[in-house]
């Protein structure tokens, strides 16, 4: 993702990485390929649509996850989050370094409570931000509105349309994709799923218009699932514009409750707003 500078931009863009473990994509291998070979991934894509399919009517379940995106930052996310309506949920992230993160210890913050809601997601910034802001603690984002800071109509999309089998549509489309065999992931019996993505062949058009906003160059995808075809794990690794990225993810407690409210609107203050309060914009 492509962001202008701006704070409001960055803690926007800190937040959505959270979610958005963003790459993509090798050039994948001609299709050429040994009948042997040809059988091997058809059955592979065979097992991967399952688990599309159970992952996303699960609708929801409990996530932690790390990501690096080069020297610009990395952070932990942990917490729930629902797909089935759009994406609701809460995380709390906390950064661990890079240049972004520096920046956010400049406004007082190591760590937040984030919140998604069917329209906007809300950040909790803590009394450092609260003293400048007349006292109000959350910053509200609308996703429509996030398209101003520089990422483009689809920064938005992302944010809306986050989803855990995402990881599995990438390697749906994947030329060389494999069985790597059977591992344990905190205990559980898992398939491990490896293979590379071309974007220019990504099957899902919004998907592959995000990957290639994100000036995404290369990327391995690696998932594990278990017996009940949900995704267990998941390790993006590629480039970007900006550097080596790298997420890993852990989904457990799938059909979870999620509840999530939006925060008192008295101890809200819109990001927009307090842009042009600031003689400034969105981006």
């Amino acid at each position: 993702m492509k962001c202008r500078n701006g704070r409001g931009a960055v803690l926007a863009i800190a937040i959505a990485a959270a979610l958005t473990g963003l790459a993509a994509c090798t050039s994948s291998e001609s299709s050429d390929k040994p009948e042997g070979e040809r059988r091997t991934r058809s059955a592979s894509h065979a097992a991967l649509r399952l688990a599309e399919r159970s992952t996303d009517r699960a609708e929801s379940a409990r996530i932690r996850s790390t990501t690096v995106m080069g020297t610009e930052l990395s952070l932990k996310a942990d917490g729930v989050l629902g797909w089935g309506k759009g994406l609701t949920g809460t995380l709390t992230i906390t950064y661990t370094g890079g240049t972004t993160a520096e920046t956010m210890r400049g406004l007082g913050i190591t760590s937040m409570e984030a919140r998604y809601l069917s329209d906007a997601y809300y950040a909790h910034m803590g009394d450092t931000f609260a003293k400048k802001a007349g006292g109000k603690h959350w910053i509200k984002y609308a996703y429509d509105d996030l398209a101003d800071l520089g990422g483009g109509a689809t920064f938005g999309d992302q944010m809306r349309n986050t989803t855990p089998n995402q990881s599995v549509r990438l390697l749906l489309d994947s030329e060389d994709v494999r069985e790597v065999g059977e591992e344990k992931v905190d205990g559980r019996a898992t398939t491990h799923y490896s293979g590379t993505v071309d974007v220019g062949e990504v099957a899902d058009a919004r998907l592959r218009k995000q990957l290639q906003e994100a000036g995404v160059t290369t990327e391995t995808v690696d998932i594990w699932v278990d017996d009940q075809d949900l995704l267990v794990k998941k390790v993006e690794k590629g480039r970007t514009a900006t550097g080596e990225l790298t997420q890993t993810a852990y989904y457990s407690d799938y059909g979870v409750r999620v509840s999530v409210r939006e925060p008192p609107a008295g101890d809200t203050e819109d990001f927009r707003i307090l842009m042009e309060r600031q003689g400034g914009s969105a981006s």
